[in-house]
């Protein structure tokens, strides 16, 4: 057989070691970007997020008769034909920015392996948006919360554990929903968070009271072939999404006003008592498994009126005798 005199476009792109020269598809752009995902072991729930955003962005293009081809594909397009029309879609700035943050990825990975010339996200910036306020839980709320669950049952014991070892712990749910019995440690007092968003094991402390609860909690649940600390009825680890929802049906039953009643308001609570209670920023960071210090400065400026208005009730010139 014959071969043909010119070399394919792949062939010159071999050649050149520039890639750009393919014309490559969206739909092969993403699975050699997904597959990249994975290559770098990002976890399952980040690969979706990536290909579900990426995903709703193909189809805002095909909608508007705009060729999704990563190669022609630019700055201006995507100002006017993704962030445009999401906003004329009256989406919020939080969702056009999540967005954003998966496209930027996108694009930085097809550049950076040389499948673009020219990354047409790098004069696309994220939109600004005011700093949302964190809602915590009030100590009443935190008590009507903890007065939902039926001590008189299996149920009822487990999510009252797992209430008090998400405000003792700050723990994410996927945290605790991974939690095994093996990475609790009660004679030293503390857990092994070994499935965190960030892939960071880290030893995470609790006192006395949380202590007892669990040692409670382990009688009760006794032995089963499952690993997981915490169990449904049927013996079967219970899940991420399982947990969410026991949190919110309490939230629904103690008719809780003006706060999300989540795993996450929970986390928001511990740091918002651990600054109060005078914790500095370092260990904060690495209670709460953060890789660095931005979202924890965040908790300390939220948080440092209550710390001002604290300070005011327990000063030590305030129980002074006045001699000036």
């Amino acid at each position: 057989m014959r071969r043909n005199l010119q070399l394919s476009s792949k062939e010159l792109a071999t050649l050149h070691n520039d890639f750009s020269l393919i014309q490559i598809s969206f739909q092969d752009s993403l699975e050699l970007f997904l597959d990249d995902c994975k290559i770098r072991n990002l976890r399952p729930h980040t690969i979706n997020y990536y290909r579900n955003e990426l995903n709703v962005y193909y189809k805002h293009l095909r909608e508007q008769d705009i060729d999704p081809t990563p190669s022609k594909v630019t700055s201006d397009i995507i100002k006017k034909h993704v962030i445009l029309f999401m906003k004329e879609q009256g989406k919020k700035t939080v969702t056009i920015n999540t967005r954003l943050r998966a496209i930027r990825s996108y694009f930085n990975f097809l550049h950076r392996e040389k499948y673009l010339k020219t990354n047409p996200m790098y004069s696309v910036k994220l939109l600004k948006d005011r700093e949302a306020i964190v809602d915590t839980f009030t100590n009443n709320q935190l008590n009507d919360l903890l007065r939902q669950p039926d001590l008189h049952t299996f149920i009822g014991v487990r999510d009252y554990t797992i209430m008090l070892l998400l405000l003792e712990t700050g723990l994410r749910a996927n945290e605790v929903s991974n939690l095994s019995i093996h990475d609790i440690k009660l004679k030293e007092g503390v857990l092994h968070v070994r499935h965190s968003k960030t892939y960071y094991q880290r030893i995470v402390p609790f006192q006395n009271t949380m202590s007892k609860m669990l040692e409670r909690w382990f009688s009760i649940r006794g032995i089963c072939d499952c690993d997981s600390l915490f169990i449904t009825i049927d013996e079967t680890p219970l899940t991420k999404r399982q947990l969410q929802s026991r949190i919110s049906y309490y939230g629904k039953k103690a008719d809780l006003k003006g706060v999300r009643c989540s795993c996450h308001t929970f986390r928001h609570t511990f740091a918002r008592m651990c600054v109060v209670g005078g914790a500095d920023p370092f260990t904060l960071q690495r209670l709460l498994g953060h890789t660095d210090l931005s979202m924890t400065k965040r908790y300390v400026n939220l948080f440092s009126e209550e710390i001002n208005n604290n300070h005011k009730k327990f000063s030590p010139l305030k129980n002074l005798e006045k001699r000036i």
